[in-house]
């Protein structure tokens, strides 16, 4: 009798933390990798979805998407990116040590293949992420990405923007970083949703150009829409992700 009460207690607590390994959490944390803290807010359950915001901002500009993607059934990693956010500023920056902080960020965490969205800047370490370290993701989408700068911001935008001189650090990233290439494009073997507003500051040919160039992948003009105006804090940045999910059957 003693042996039963005892298996049963044993079976009773082995159910109990299998559901919890399951269980629906919200918490935010903070994280060291690759010689970095990262500050992170984290919900739900499910297949997991990173989301990186772009630059200077942080994890609040994608909160709406956030929230609505674990209502959906995913467990959502949403980060502050080095030096933005809620981390401490840094003196330099560049897309290949962010997307190791992000590679690094995925196997502290034991996540499998997760997919990753990324806002403009978000975009582009999601892309030299899958890149540098093949294999690492499920699926990527990006909104108003570039793989390198000269003529993949239009030009009426990119005279002033690539003549400032003395740039905040940030602002000296983006004028000399990315340097992916199509042939690193060609490389990706997941499913990408490359994506871009109408009046977007990224040209639209530099958008379809990346799409083009994914084996796997597709590339989607917004109508209407700026580089950031569906993306903020916007349901329409959800829908089309979801849409995508259930496409790739993520």
């Amino acid at each position: 009798m003693k042996f039963i009460k005892i298996t049963f207690l044993l079976t009773t607590l082995f159910i109990v933390t299998s559901c919890n390994t399951d269980r629906y959490v919200s918490y935010t944390d903070t994280i060291d990798v690759n010689g970095t803290s990262l500050f992170y807010a984290a919900e739900g359950r499910g297949k997991a979805v990173i989301l990186l915001h772009g630059n200077g901002g942080s994890h609040n500009d994608l909160e709406t998407t956030h929230r609505e993607l674990a209502q959906a059934g995913y467990m959502v990693y949403a980060l502050d990116s080095r030096g933005q956010g809620a981390n401490k500023p840094l003196d330099e920056y560049h897309y290949k040590d962010m997307a190791t902080d992000v590679y690094e960020f995925i196997k502290a965490k034991g996540v499998e293949k997760p997919a990753v969205f990324g806002f403009s800047d978000g975009g582009n370490i999601a892309l030299q992420l899958e890149v540098d370290y093949p294999g690492t993701l499920g699926a990527i989408a990006t909104s108003g990405a570039n793989i390198f700068v000269e003529g993949s911001l239009i030009p009426e935008f990119a005279e002033g923007f690539l003549a400032q001189e003395n740039p905040v650090p940030l602002v000296k990233m983006m004028q000399e970083e990315p340097n992916m290439s199509v042939e690193d494009m060609q490389s990706i073997s997941i499913p990408a949703l490359i994506m871009a507003g109408e009046h977007d500051l990224i040209d639209s040919t530099h958008t379809i150009l990346i799409g083009e160039n994914i084996p796997n992948g597709r590339y989607k003009i917004i109508p209407g829409e700026d580089h950031g105006s569906y993306v903020c804090n916007n349901s329409a940045l959800t829908r089309l992700l979801l849409d995508f999910f259930q496409e790739i059957d993520y």
